[in-house]
Formats: structure tokens, C-alpha cells, sequence
């Protein structure tokens, strides 16, 4: 489903603003005011940026058992998740094909099919057409020259990695492996590691005053560290940290880790088979265009980034563990204390990205500058938006100048 959605629908002072943000960093400006205020930016990047390649849609346990149903929306269209007969997760545009009432409004569950709530035509969890109840008058369940074999709900491109569900609006993206390659070779020692989700006790949401770029730029670095996260640079101080820019995502690393739970609350079981530097160290990376991935030697965990128009964002995190860790009574007291402990640090966090969105009004705000030394990944970030939005999304777009 390509879009047409161009950077022609832009202002001309904003695709100039746009090109100075490819320069080098040396030179280069951020994204203009208006791509964190304008509703105009705000539709083209849905086309362009969430619909116009993978995106990260949810979380696989969200579909545990066959026949759950999960639907959510991405680019202001009502998709649905389901896991069917087979084990296996399906993803569909949330309408049904008759009148384009949504199909399923909330979460839930079914045993082998779902019922339109209009006029209860009926499909399959594969997406197949099964049942229309009196189509052809009372009491009549068919009709000459209606063909319900070849009508499906409408599929969409969709994959699975590390817990996460990942969707192609535009079915012409590049394969997922290559997409999601850079990623999974960086943490290649974590390959095949069984993830245990910790449930709904570790999950973390937030409701943002601000634009979605702002929580990824903000994610990427650690310059903000000891003035918005004083107590996390005592323990990770900011001369300890690396930034990491390749295809498709940035962040940045840290050489120590080494957590202290509370008093009656047992550590997490390692991955198995680590090497150095994760037995000291751990890194964070957002994904683009909207996870940020948290990967430590004894939890994971994965923050979904969903826009709710220009100047409001809702996150998700939810956290992993390694072995039986997620499920195990034993370590409740642990979960709680580790998603305690990281809502504590997002916190922090959530007045700086809303402060920077109320900056955004201000004519005296170009932009602003990068520090070469410290804001590479943000750059990289910034660089791969403009990109996206002059350009179309491209396979493996690695967002450097």
C-alpha cells in the first residue's frame, strides 16, 4: 500500500530547513520547529515514515494464546493482532469488508472466529471470509454473483523479533531480516536466548505533553545525564558511555552495569553463554523509527513509541527476562523493584521532552546546533527523519550525512 504523500506537500522553507539538517554535524541544524508542531509534517510522516516501512507495532504476549485479539492503530489506521489456530501472529487492517465498521474494538479473545458487530459477518482467524448471515435476504445466507471465497480481511506484512510484532504498511519494504540485520548482529550474543515477558507487574506507560521525536532524541544520548539523571550518572557516569550510530538506529552504550536490587529481592538470572563486555556493561537503542531496546546481561526490555498527533506521545514499556525469570514467583519482589527503579529514571525524562515541545513556539528556536563530541547519535536520528521525509523511506537508511 505505497503512499503518496511527497515532500512537495511541504512548505519550501521547511525543505530547505530539512536539507540543513544533512549537512555534517559540524554544520548541520535539527529538525525545524514545525516538524514537532505542524498537523501537515505530522500526516506526512505518518505516510512516509510509520507507513512507509517496518514499524514496531506491540509485543508478541499481547497474542499469547491462539485467538487472542489485540487491535491497535499505527498512521491513524485501525489495525488488529491476533495469534491463530497455528500458533502464529496475523495482522489485518481492523475493518471488515462489508460496511468498514471496525471489526474488533477492544481486546479479547475467540475460539476460531471473529463477528462483525454490525450485520455479524464472520471470519476466520487466517483472515477468510466464513459467514454472512442472511446476505441474501431473511434467512438466506448466499447470493448469485457474490463470491465470499476470494474475500479476505485485508493482510498486512508483519514480523516477529525478541518479543516484538513489527508491521509493513507499505508491503515494499526491505526484507525484515535486513532491516532488523544491524540490530541483531550487534546483540548477536543474545541470539536464540529464550525471553520470559514479566507481565503486566513490569510494565511501564506514560502519556507525553510532547512530539514522538522528542522522546527518541531524547533517548539517544546520554549528554543530559547529570543534570536530569543525577543519581544514574553517580552509578554510569557520562565519561563511561559510548554512542552507537548504524543502519536504521542509534543510542548510546555504557561501560557499567552492575544493579543493586533492595534488600530481600534476588538478582536475575544472566543470559546464558555471555561474554565481556556484557558482564559489565549494557546498551540502548532506538530502533527507527519507534522502539527504544534496553539490553542488559539480565533483562531486556522494549519501549514503544506511539504519536497521538503533533504534540502528544503514549509509551509503552515492557520488560523481559532471561530463563523463568519473568513468570517465577520467586523473583516478583525483583520485577517490581527493577520496574520501580526504571520508571523512576523515565520520569525524569518526561519534563525535559515536554519543556523542549513548549520551546518548540518559540521563533527564536532554529533548530538548534549539535556538539560533534556529544550528540552524534541525536544527529543520526535527526538525519534519518529528514531523510525519510524528503525522500521516502529506503532500505537499510542509516541517517548519517
Amino acid at each position: 500500500m505505497a503512499t503518496q504523500a511527497t515532500s512537495a506537500d511541504l512548505p519550501k522553507t521547511t525543505r530547505t530547513a530539512l536539507s540543513r539538517v544533512l549537512q555534517p554535524i559540524e554544520t548541520a541544524r535539527g529538525l525545524p520547529n514545525d516538524c514537532y508542531t505542524d498537523p501537515a509534517v505530522y500526516a506526512l510522516e505518518s505516510a512516509r515514515i510509520f507507513a512507509g516501512g517496518w514499524a514496531c507495532a506491540g509485543f508478541a504476549h499481547d497474542v499469547a494464546a491462539p485467538g487472542d485479539l489485540h487491535p491497535f492503530e499505527i498512521a491513524g489506521m485501525p489495525l488488529l493482532m491476533l495469534r491463530d489456530g497455528d500458533g502464529a501472529i496475523r495482522v489485518f487492517h481492523n475493518v471488515c469488508r462489508h460496511r468498514g465498521r471496525i471489526l474488533v474494538p477492544a481486546p479479547g479473545h475467540t475460539r476460531k472466529a471473529i463477528a462483525y458487530p454490525y450485520h455479524s459477518w464472520t471470519y476466520g482467524l487466517d483472515g477468510r471470509l466464513i459467514g454472512t448471515p442472511h446476505i441474501g435476504g431473511p434467512g438466506v445466507h448466499a447470493c448469485a454473483g457474490f463470491d465470499g471465497e476470494n474475500i479476505s480481511l485485508a493482510a498486512v506484512r508483519s514480523a516477529e523479533w525478541f518479543g516484538l510484532v513489527f508491521v509493513d504498511l507499505s508491503g515494499e519494504a526491505e526484507d525484515f531480516a535486513a532491516y532488523i540485520g544491524p540490530v541483531a548482529d550487534r546483540w548477536r550474543a543474545f541470539d536464540g536466548v529464550a525471553l520470559s515477558p514479566g507481565g503486566d507487574a513490569a510494565r511501564i506507560t506514560f502519556d507525553l505533553a510532547c512530539n514522538w521525536k522528542l522522546a527518541v532524541e531524547n533517548y539517544c544520548e546520554a549528554y543530559h545525564l547529570p543534570w536530569v539523571h543525577p543519581a544514574l550518572n553517580k552509578y554510569s557516569p557520562l565519561d563511561r558511555h559510548y554512542a552507537i550510530i548504524a543502519g536504521g538506529h542509534a543510542g548510546q552504550g555504557t561501560e557499567i552495569y552492575a544493579p543493586k536490587l533492595p534488600k530481600g529481592c534476588p538478582p536475575f538470572p544472566d543470559a546464558p553463554g555471555l561474554t565481556a563486555p556484557w558482564h559489565t556493561g549494557s546498551e540502548y537503542i532506538a530502533l527507527f523509527p519507534n522502539v527504544l531496546l534496553g539490553m542488559h546481561r539480565d533483562h531486556f526490555y522494549a519501549g514503544l513509541v506511539l504519536p497521538d498527533g503533533p504534540g502528544r506521545t503514549r509509551e509503552r514499556f515492557d520488560y523481559f527476562y532471561f530463563a523463568a525469570a519473568g513468570r517465577d514467583a520467586t523473583f516478583a519482589p525483583s520485577r517490581a523493584a527493577n520496574r520501580d527503579l526504571w520508571r523512576a529514571v523515565f520520569a525524569e525524562d518526561q519534563d525535559a521532552v515536554e519543556s523542549m515541545q513548549s520551546g518548540r513556539a518559540s521563533p527564536g528556536f532554529d533548530g538548534g546546533i549539535f556538539s560533534p563530541a556529544m550528540d552524534p547519535a541525536t544527529h543520526a536520528f535527526h538525519a534519518w527523519v529528514a531523510r525519510a521525509l524528503l525522500d521516502g523511506r529506503g532500505p537499510l537508511q542509516d541517517g548519517t550525512a
